[in-house]
Formats: structure tokens, C-alpha cells, sequence
């Protein structure tokens, strides 16, 4: 069966709009990619997992050393799409008021009138960059909580709602220590994605001295608006998934956690596993992942793909794996070698 044919037969999608709003999903991840690929050389596996989280309306720590275009990246996907976007440098001296706003005592010179008026923080944007954002205090940090969360801001004893839709997209460099504020696990849970960012190839790193230092400065195209994107991540909910899947995310994620009925290496290394929001992610993440390659349901090997990126900063190692020098990602691997699809 058609992917537009079982989006059809879905509840709330609106008929044959919202089945051919599911076709428009590959087209635009296409569209988007190839605008990106005109600044970006490489990194094919970030911009994926940046699309999967845009299309699952989720935020992503990009996490990579300093000059991978992390920064670059993101304002460039902030360009191809036809949103707000604000950038915001995040230092030891940053005030939460910076981030969320603040009142201000305004005179009418007509009346001679004095009112407080609030003036809008950086963060009522539909796209934005906390760029090094480990680099601030956690009462700083603390301040994107409510926002990534719940999409709105209490402010000047107001709450109020976020334009839609709404990004967080972090950069954080896993090198350098001194001066830097780890963030909070519940900030953590926060984040869909955590997007390792590697070192290009040396074919790429060629390309790219090349691309960058000579007198062309290539121009991207807007592809997809607010109320394009919205629509959208809509279409990815709806798209049906099996309960052999479902249970295969919500297993994974349960085997992150030291108990009995687990493996023996997570007794080991493991303090803290995910939560269920990482299962929530897996799922999201792997229907888009699956609408975005034109297929009408998520397999597990959607679960599969998008499992690290959920999963990598969800994992506390303990004492024992720092001294044998495991990391998340090799706990992962073992894990979807081991967890078993069937029930």
C-alpha cells in the first residue's frame, strides 16, 4: 500500500490534503539538503539527524570540536527556512533576563506617563542557536527549560507562548573543561538529539579549503515556511506505527537502566539509563525518519538508525567505565547488538 494511501486512512489527517502534504515530506527534505550541500561539504549523517528532529519537533546538541561548521550549519538550515532566527553566545556573565527578556520603565512624552513595558528576549524565535552552551552558568541555562519544554516563557509575572515552531539547537565543544558548566541531566532530556559531529574526510577537508577561500560566496533559497513546517510535523505524527516497534524502542530504552532482567554490562557501567522520554524520541525519530524515504511505517531499523543520537546523552556512565574507557556509544552499539527485536 501507498504511503498517501495509508496516510489517508488516517483519523484527523484531513483527507487527500493531508495525504499529499505526506508526499511534500521528501520532497522538501530533498529541496532542503540540497540548499545545506551548497555552504556544507559533508556531514551527510548531522544534517540527516537536524531533519529528523526538525520534522519530529524536537531540539539537538551539537556536539563536535571547534571549526566542524556546527554554528555554520545552523544558520545556514535557518536561512533555507523561512523562520526568526536569533543567535545567542552564551558566556559566564549571561543573566537569564538575557535570554528571556526583560521590563522596562517607558515614559509617554505626551502625558509625561510612566508604564513598564516588556521587551522581548532572544529567545521568542522560531529557530534558536545557544551557541556554546555549556559556557554559561545552570541559572542561565536553566532559563531554556520552560521553553524547550513547554514552548513558553514566564517572564515579568506573565506567561507567554512561543511563536511555533519552536527549535533549540545547542553547540557544545567536548574538549575544552575550564570555565565551562555541564549541563543538568533534566536539561539534557530535553534535547531529541545528541549529534556527534566529526572530522570531515580528507577528500571533504579539500573540498572545503577549496569552497572557502575563494571569491565565490554561494546563496541558498528558502525552501519551507512557519506554517509549512507546522503542517508538516503534524503529518509525522500521524503516521501509524506497529506495537512490535513500539516495544522494541521502549525495550531498548529500558535496558539502559541497571536492574536485574538486564545485561550484565549495564550492571557494570551504567549509574543512570534513559527515561521514557527516550523511547518517546526513538519512535518520533524513526517516523520521520520513515515518511522522510517515502515509506508508510516505521521498521526497526528506523529505531536502530536514530538510537544513539537518543540515546547517547541519556546514558550516565559510572566509575568502572570511565577507568576502562567505555563511552555511551560503545554501551549503545552492545545494546542493539544484544536487545533482541521479538517479545
Amino acid at each position: 500500500m501507498s504511503l498517501e494511501k495509508v496516510m489517508g486512512q488516517q483519523p484527523g489527517l484531513g483527507g487527500e490534503q493531508e495525504a499529499a502534504a505526506a508526499g511534500e515530506l521528501e520532497k522538501a527534505r530533498a529541496r532542503i539538503q540540497e540548499q545545506i550541500r551548497r555552504i556544507i561539504v559533508g556531514q551527510d549523517r548531522v544534517i540527516e539527524e537536524l531533519l529528523l528532529a526538525l520534522f519530529a519537533d524536537g531540539h539537538c546538541l551539537l556536539v563536535g570540536v571547534p571549526g566542524l561548521a556546527k554554528t555554520l550549519l545552523i544558520s545556514t538550515l535557518a536561512q533555507i527556512l523561512d523562520l526568526k532566527f536569533n543567535r545567542i553566545q552564551f558566556t559566564p556573565d549571561l543573566m537569564p533576563s538575557d535570554i528571556t527578556g526583560t521590563e522596562i520603565l517607558e515614559e509617554n512624552r505626551a502625558t509625561g506617563e510612566r508604564t513598564f513595558k516588556f521587551v522581548h528576549g532572544p529567545v521568542f524565535a522560531n529557530l534558536v542557536l545557544a551557541d556554546e552552551i555549556n559556557r554559561t552558568p545552570p541559572k542561565t541555562q536553566a532559563a531554556l527549560l520552560q521553553a524547550m519544554q513547554e514552548k513558553e516563557v514566564s517572564a515579568a509575572g506573565q506567561t507567554r507562548p512561543l511563536d511555533l515552531p519552536f527549535f533549540v539547537l545547542a553547540t557544545q565543544n567536548p574538549i575544552e573543561l575550564e570555565g565551562t558548566y555541564p549541563l543538568p541531566e533534566a536539561q539534557l532530556d530535553r534535547f531529541m538529539f545528541n549529534i556527534s559531529v566529526d572530522y570531515p574526510s580528507e577528500t571533504e577537508e579539500v573540498r572545503i579549503v577549496d569552497s572557502t577561500t575563494g571569491a565565490v560566496v554561494p546563496e541558498v533559497e528558502r525552501v519551507l515556511s512557519a506554517s509549512d513546517i507546522v503542517r508538516l510535523q503534524k503529518v509525522v505524527r500521524s503516521v501509524p506505527v506497529s506495537e512490535h516497534v513500539v516495544r522494541y524502542a521502549v525495550k531498548l530504552a529500558r535496558a539502559t537502566r541497571p536492574g536485574v532482567d538486564v545485561p550484565a554490562f549495564i550492571r557494570d557501567w551504567v549509574a543512570w539509563g534513559a527515561g521514557p522520554r527516550a523511547s518517546q524520541y526513538m519512535i518520533l525519530g524513526a517516523k520521520a525518519r520513515a515518511i522522510l524515504q517515502g515509506r508508510a511505517t516505521p521498521a526497526s531499523e528506523d529505531i536502530r538508525s536514530v538510537a544513539r543520537a537518543v540515546l547517547r546523552h541519556r546514558i550516565v556512565t559510572n566509575f568502572n567505565a570511565e577507568a576502562e574507557g567505555v563511552k555511551p556509544d560503545d554501551i549503545i552499539q552492545k545494546l542493539l547488538q544484544e536487545v533482541p527485536e521479538s517479545a
